[in-house]
C-alpha cells in the first residue's frame, strides 16, 4: 500500500472517530497535488433530496484552494465496533473527479475490503467525452 493511500485512509478514520464517536460514521479524504489532505463528511439533512456525498466538501475545498485533486477516498462503518468499509465513488462523484483528469485515483469497494485505488480512466473507460475527441 502506498503511503499516500494509507495517509488518506488514516485521515478519514480519524475524522469518523472524532465526528461520529458512536453509531454510524462516514468520511472522505482527498489529496491535492501539493500534498494537502482535505477531509469532509456528508451534511445532515432533513430532506434526502438535499443530501450530498461525503466527498463533496473536500472537492469544494480543493476548488477554493485552486488545487488539483490527485486521490479520493470514502469510507464508512455501521457502528463504533464495525469495520471501516471502502466505498467506490458514485457516478456523480466520478464525474466531479473528471474535472482534474483521468489520472485521479479513487479508492474502490472490493470483496476483501482491501485498500485499492483505480484511476478515473479505469473506472470510466467509455466516458461520454470520447465523442468530443477528448480522452480522460
Amino acid at each position: 500500500m502506498e503511503r499516500i493511500e494509507k495517509d488518506l485512509y488514516d485521515a478519514a478514520v480519524q475524522l469518523i472517530e472524532t465526528r461520529y464517536p458512536t453509531g454510524w460514521g462516514g468520511a472522505a479524504a482527498v489529496r491535492t497535488r501539493s500534498g494537502k489532505i482535505l477531509t469532509s463528511v456528508a451534511p445532515d439533512v432533513k430532506n434526502d433530496a438535499l443530501s450530498l456525498c461525503m466527498e463533496v466538501g473536500a472537492y469544494l475545498e480543493a476548488h477554493k484552494l485552486n488545487e488539483a485533486v490527485t486521490h479520493s477516498l470514502c469510507i464508512c462503518r455501521e457502528n463504533e465496533n464495525g469495520d471501516f468499509l471502502v466505498l467506490s465513488p458514485c457516478g456523480i462523484c466520478q464525474e466531479r473527479l473528471v474535472h482534474w483528469g483521468g489520472d485521479v485515483k479513487a479508492a474502490i469497494s472490493n470483496e476483501n475490503n482491501e485498500l485499492i485505488f483505480k484511476t478515473i480512466r479505469e473506472l470510466m473507460p467509455h466516458h461520454w467525452s470520447l465523442v468530443n475527441g477528448n480522452t480522460l
